[in-house]
């Protein structure tokens, strides 16, 4: 790991550069655990002071994620202003008075996820994590592909339940209370898989809402909700701050 360069700036906001940039290339993509402070003050050859200053601010300033007793990790992108809720795909639909039918694809348990699925999760060791995609149709027309994955050790039984009578979205509220939400939207074209199951092109464009949601400091759940960008629009309305 390079040392600093040699500006003007106080160190500590030189370890937030050197920080950001390997945010910012590539280096520490999204839910990468970071060198500990021990390394970076190694690594950096400054005091673990200056290195633990600069984690906090960029902590504070949503850049990272502390996880005590386990690391610092980077956070996901931020979005750059609130637009969706929580909300149930199914009550959304019926209140529309459309009929609604919902699609169990898979149902499984991951006994080995992946590196990226357990960075996600902020595991430091393998464990296993529920797994669920659906598609959710209106009016016999598929309008959104959930795919959820769950920390079972938070959410109970989460394979027993009969999903195309029931929302996953009532269950996990009722399993667990979630503290915390983020929320990430993006317009990708279709995949393979996706253009399959919503009945439409592949490259067709959708919209991408990415949920991760925590109960305290533990995280419950990760997942993605995909919408057919002809057949759907996500918004909000709420009320204005008091001036």
């Amino acid at each position: 790991m390079p040392g600093l360069s040699n500006t003007a700036l106080p160190l500590y906001e030189k370890v937030k550069d050197f920080v950001l940039d390997n945010i910012g290339n590539g280096n520490w993509p999204q839910n990468e655990k970071l060198p500990s402070e021990h390394d970076l003050v190694s690594s950096l050859g400054v005091s673990r002071m200056t290195v633990h200053r600069a984690l906090r601010e960029l902590t504070d300033k949503g850049y990272l994620r502390r996880v005590q007793g386990v690391g610092t990790f980077v956070s996901p992108p931020r979005a750059q202003s609130t637009l969706i809720e929580i909300s149930n795909i199914v009550s959304e639909i019926k209140a529309r008075g459309s009929r609604h039918r919902a699609e169990v694809v898979i149902l499984e348990r991951i006994e080995r996820p992946d590196e990226m699925l357990l960075r996600a999760f902020e595991y430091t060791e393998p464990r296993p994590v529920d797994h669920s995609l659906i598609v959710h149709c209106e009016n016999g027309v598929p309008v959104q592909l959930e795919e959820r994955y769950v920390n079972p050790t938070l959410v109970k039984h989460y394979l027993d339940q009969d999903f195309t009578s029931a929302a996953t979205y009532d269950y996990l509220q009722h399993s667990t209370p979630l503290t915390e939400v983020e929320h990430l939207i993006s317009a990708i074209p279709a995949t393979e898989r996706d253009a399959k199951l919503l009945h439409i092109r592949e490259r067709d464009s959708c919209l991408v809402l990415n949920r991760k949601t925590w109960t305290g400091p533990t995280v419950a759940t990760v997942n993605t909700f995909t919408y057919v960008g002809s057949r759907y629009a996500l918004g909000s309305r709420y009320l204005s701050p008091a001036r």
